[in-house]
C-alpha cells in the first residue's frame, strides 16, 4: 500500500496527544517527522508531551524536533487552564525513559524533509500557532510549495472564538505568523472551532466507550483531566470539546468533512479587539479571490466512530 507522507506541528496539549496517537494508529499514513511550537504549553514541555504520547501510542517512532519558542512579534500565553500546567492534565506522565527530541531545529528539518520527497506528496498538519510555519516560508516560500496541503486547526469558523468574541486560541496566540502563511498562497484548509462543537464533542457516553478500547483510550481520556474538570465548571458536564482531534480526522478521512468551501480570508492583525480572528468573507463582499478552504462542519458520528475503531486493541497497523 502507498502510505500518504505527513508533517505534524504541534504544541502539544492533551488534545493534540489525542491527534498525533490517532496519525500513528493510521495505517495509510506515515509521519516522517514532529516538529514542535509554543502555544498550549512551552516548546520544552510540548516536546516532552509529544514524546509521552509515542511511547503510548506504541506504534513507531518519527522524529521530534523543537521549533520556535516564543510568537514572532508577542510574548507566548498558555492554555494551563484547559490542559493543566504541563498541558497534559497534571497527572504525572513523563516520556518514556531514554527519549529526546532528535538533532537539529524543527523549522529546517521541515524544510529539508519537504526538499527530500517529491513536489505535492507530503502534507503538512497543523495542529497548533503557526510561528513553525510562517518563519519555514519565510525562510524558502518556494520550498514551501512542495507541500501537497496544509491542514490547520486554526479560527472560529463560522462561530465565536474560544479565547476571544472573534478569536480562537490557535491563530490568536500567533495572529502574524497566521497573517503570512495565509498570504503565502499555499493550498490551505482551516478546521474551525465551529466544527469541533455540537455533535463532535465527546459526552459522557463517549468518554465511556473511548476508555473502554483499552490502554490507549485511558491515556486519551486521562491525559485531558484538565480539559475535562474545565467543561465541569463552564457546564456541569463531563465532555470533551476535542480540537485537534476534528482537525486531524478531517485530514486522515476527508470522508468526514460535510461543509468545506474555498473564500477569501485575511487575518486581523490590528490592534484592537478583532486581534487574532480569521476574517472570512462569506458572502464575497470584499471581492477577494478565494484564498483558503475552511472546514465548518464534519460527519461527528463517523469521525468517532472512526476514531474508537482505529484506538482498538484489536485494530492492528500493517506496516
Amino acid at each position: 500500500m502507498l502510505m500518504r507522507k505527513i508533517i505534524i506541528d504541534t504544541d502539544c496539549g492533551s488534545d493534540d496527544a489525542v491527534a498525533i496517537a490517532m496519525a500513528l494508529k493510521e495505517p495509510s499514513v506515515v509521519i516522517l517527522m514532529i516538529s514542535t511550537v509554543v502555544g498550549n504549553t512551552s516548546m520544552q514541555q510540548a516536546t516532552a508531551n509529544t514524546l509521552t504520547t509515542l511511547g503510548y501510542a506504541d506504534t513507531y517512532y518519527p522524529p521530534v524536533y523543537k521549533g520556535i519558542e516564543r510568537p514572532l512579534l508577542k510574548k507566548p500565553f498558555y492554555a494551563f487552564e484547559t490542559h493543566g500546567d504541563d498541558g497534559m492534565g497534571d497527572i504525572g506522565l513523563v516520556p518514556p525513559k531514554g527519549a529526546k527530541a532528535a538533532d537539529g531545529h524543527g523549522v529546517t528539518k521541515m524544510l529539508e524533509t519537504l526538499m527530500a520527497h517529491e513536489p505535492n506528496t507530503v502534507e503538512l498538519i497543523c495542529l497548533g500557532p503557526l510561528t513553525n510555519i510562517a518563519v519555514a516560508i519565510s525562510l524558502s516560500l518556494e520550498t514551501m510549495q512542495r507541500a501537497k496541503s496544509i491542514t490547520i486547526m486554526g479560527s472560529a469558523g463560522f462561530g465565536i472564538g474560544n479565547v476571544t468574541p472573534v478569536a480562537e486560541f490557535n491563530i490568536l496566540h500567533d495572529a502574524e505568523a497566521a497573517k503570512i502563511v495565509l498570504d503565502s498562497g499555499l493550498p490551505i484548509m482551516f478546521v474551525g472551532w465551529d466544527a469541533c462543537l455540537g455533535d463532535a464533542i465527546f459526552d459522557e457516553d463517549d468518554i465511556k466507550r473511548l476508555r473502554a478500547t483499552g490502554s490507549l483510550g485511558n491515556f486519551m481520556i486521562d491525559c485531558n483531566k484538565s480539559l475535562i474538570e474545565f467543561n465541569v465548571n463552564r457546564f456541569e458536564r463531563e465532555i470533551l470539546d476535542f480540537a485537534d482531534p476534528v482537525a486531524m480526522a478531517v485530514a486522515l478521512w476527508p470522508e468526514v468533512i460535510t461543509q468545506c468551501d474555498k473564500y477569501h480570508c485575511e487575518v486581523d492583525v490590528s490592534d484592537g479587539p478583532g486581534y487574532g480572528a480569521l476574517i472570512i468573507d462569506r458572502n464575497n463582499e470584499f471581492g477577494g479571490e478565494p484564498n483558503a478552504h475552511v472546514c465548518t462542519r464534519v460527519n461527528a458520528d463517523l469521525y468517532k466512530e472512526k476514531l474508537f475503531h482505529i484506538v482498538s486493541p484489536f485494530y492492528v497497523t500493517d506496516r
